[in-house]
């Protein structure tokens, strides 16, 4: 993006020469890209920006050309130029989908997807926009209008994994002594005052004798999602395992509902639209794969039935343990962020728990909570405060928020004083602290070196669950106290010009916060002596192997409007429940739906709620 050293009187002397080839280009946006070959001409008379006569929409001679866009300011209008890369997809001019569907088709097929949004509640609320009475305005999610090709047998195998990571989370839970070693003996919690933070929790509550004694009675929830990108002809590999707030269960369950009748009632209206489908899923499956089969197809997407399920389990067991009163049943809490924008998610779970197993719902933040949430020091109950000035039993507390230090603002540090109350009480959390810490980067990164799957694991289990857990793993290397020269190795080569390759990773959980290629190798140069000795400073990173999954075209929109079409790549996310009780009994464990997130391949991060990635549906291909 060069719009920061350009301006109408100064043109980028470097990069602009006077052509032969010359279009002056007079209006131009995101969705309409030009792409051009030649040089570029500045009039120094007119003060404005000359290319080729000839204008292309994202196509030269035979090879579809991914493109960077640049943005140039002349005097009145902002321009959008795409300048040809040197890199090129396996599209060809003729089979390429974006050439088959028409404007008007795309216009049609948008406002398809405005007014599903509507009837279904695919909708956010926007960040910036209010109504004119200052209410809340809500807009179509972030979506991609198509679904997208994704191997089955890659899908299948997520799902297989679900109930794996579950217990394997579990486990990790209640091995305090791994958990410390893990987090505090390689310098992360010396370096990360957030996770620090948390784990000194953990160790006050559940690591003290006679401390915590109704915490250690609760039951547990989790809520996790394992999210994969395919690599290396289409293997399943996780990028990282969410054990808090893991979102978007009632979008993506609604959005895959819209992508299954869009492939079967308008893909069969459409040839165009199925032969989209049919380029795309030679693009992820080879060029030999067949024509759309039967078979393929979008899944149903059971999450918005399944994590409520679980919500139950917990909310039921809850009452039975501890002979609470029908005629004054529990609430679940929710816990939620200010200012939140992903609350139609929310609220599904909600309707959900409320239509189909009758039970209400509070939400609250973690500062309102410092009033409005009470503990009985006597039987560890825990009570919030309603409106009208009855209070009623929490029975689980779900999180939605608490995973990043924005949403611990108090000065007096009153969201800490919440999240430790609710801690300390009977209350079925989820997640616990051990499953919150079970989450980190720096675990997922433990648990890939030799030895660590396995010390959870015994029995059928050490032989049928451990290697394929083993197989999900991407390449993964400390940075911290515990590096070793396999480690160093991984840095050395990141910072020898293959930064590419790599991706820096904190402790944090929302996206935005990773480090990819000169940033990367910035990070490490400034970090690491020439000996490889690695600064302090680095223990609260991970190093992991940068994941490469096939391109597929796509048309992505954003409140509503096409951002522009281009080649993308998806992440799966896995969704698991599990409900043990406080001695580790496993009452429920199963796979629990999906979420797919698709993004334009030139963009590192890949969060939905950050606003780096919409929501799309698998197209399951065999």
């Amino acid at each position: 993006l060069l719009s920061s050293c350009i301006s109408p009187r100064t043109p980028p002397k470097s990069i602009l020469r006077p052509g032969s080839l010359h279009i002056k280009v007079t209006q131009s946006n995101l969705s309409s890209r030009v792409l051009c070959y030649g040089s570029l001409h500045w009039n120094l008379t007119t003060r404005t920006f000359s290319l080729s006569s000839l204008m292309l929409r994202s196509y030269i001679t035979n090879t579809f050309i991914s493109v960077p866009v640049l943005l140039f300011i002349t005097r009145t209008v902002p321009i959008v130029v795409a300048m040809a890369s040197s890199s090129s997809s396996s599209y060809k001019s003729g089979n390429n989908p974006a050439m088959l569907l028409s404007d008007d088709l795309i216009e049609e097929l948008t406002s398809q997807v405005n007014d599903f949004a509507a009837a279904r509640g695919l909708q956010v609320e926007h960040k910036d926009k209010v109504n004119d009475d200052g209410s809340k305005l809500l807009v179509t999610a972030p979506i991609s209008l198509f679904p997208n090709a994704y191997p089955a047998s890659s899908f299948r195998r997520g799902q297989i994994l679900a109930p794996s990571f579950n217990l394997l989370v579990e486990r990790i839970s209640r091995d305090d002594v791994w958990l410390n070693e893990t987090l505090s003996d390689t310098g992360v919690a010396d370096v990360d005052p957030f996770t620090g933070r948390l784990l000194k929790m953990f160790q006050d509550i559940y690591c003290v004798e006679g401390a915590g004694k109704f915490a250690k009675k609760a039951d547990r929830l989790g809520i996790l999602r394992s999210d994969y990108m395919l690599h290396n002809n289409n293997e399943l590999k996780q990028v990282e395992l969410n054990t808090i707030a893991s979102s978007f269960a009632g979008l993506a369950a609604t959005v895959a509902n819209f992508h299954r009748q869009l492939v079967t009632r308008v893909a069969n209206e459409d040839e165009s639209i199925r032969h989209w489908l049919e380029e795309n899923k030679k693009a992820v499956l080879g060029s030999s794969s067949t024509l759309i089969s039967e078979e393929d197809g979008v899944p149903e997407n059971p999450a918005l039935t399944c994590l409520p399920s679980a919500m139950n389990v917990a909310h039921r067991r809850y009452i039975e343990k501890f002979g609470v009163e029908t005629s004054a049943e529990p609430v679940v809490l929710f816990v939620v962020q200010d200012g939140e924008t992903n609350t139609v998610d929310q609220r599904m779970l909600e309707l959900e728990l409320a239509l189909h197993h009758q039970i209400s719902v509070v939400r609250m933040s973690l500062t309102s909570g410092y009033t409005n949430l009470l503990l009985n020091e006597s039987d560890g109950s825990l009570k919030v405060l309603l409106d009208d000035g009855t209070a009623r039993e929490v029975s689980l507390a779900y999180f939605r928020a608490g995973y990043a230090p924005t949403d611990y603002p108090g000065k007096n540090d009153e969201e800490w004083a919440t999240r430790e109350k609710i801690e300390l009480s009977r209350a079925t959390k989820c997640p616990c602290l051990g499953y919150h810490l079970a989450g980190t980067k720096k675990v997922q990164q433990a648990l890939a070196r030799p030895g660590n799957v396995e010390r959870f694991f015994s029995g059928d289990e050490l032989v049928n669950i451990t290697p394929l857990i083993r197989e999900a793993f991407a390449g993964l290397f400390s940075l911290g106290a515990d590096a070793t020269e396999f480690d160093k190795s991984a840095v050395n080569d990141a910072l020898s010009g293959n930064e590419a390759n790599y991706v820096l990773k904190p402790q944090r959980e929302g996206g935005g916060y990773n480090f990819y290629s000169d940033r990367l190798a910035t990070k490490l140069r400034e970090n690491v002596s020439k000996d490889l000795i690695l600064s302090n400073e680095l223990a609260e990173f991970i190093l992991m192997e940068r994941l490469f999954p096939p391109k597929q075209m796509a048309y992505l929109l954003r409140s509503g409007k096409v951002e522009g079409y281009g080649e993308s790549i998806s992440e799966l996310g896995c969704f698991g429940t599990i409900v043990s009780s406080d001695d580790g009994e496993v009452l429920h464990n199963e796979y629990s739906g999906f979420l797919l997130r698709t993004k334009f391949s030139g963009v590192d991060e890949g969060g939905v709620a950050s606003g780096f990635a919409t929501l799309s549906s698998p197209y399951l291909c065999n």
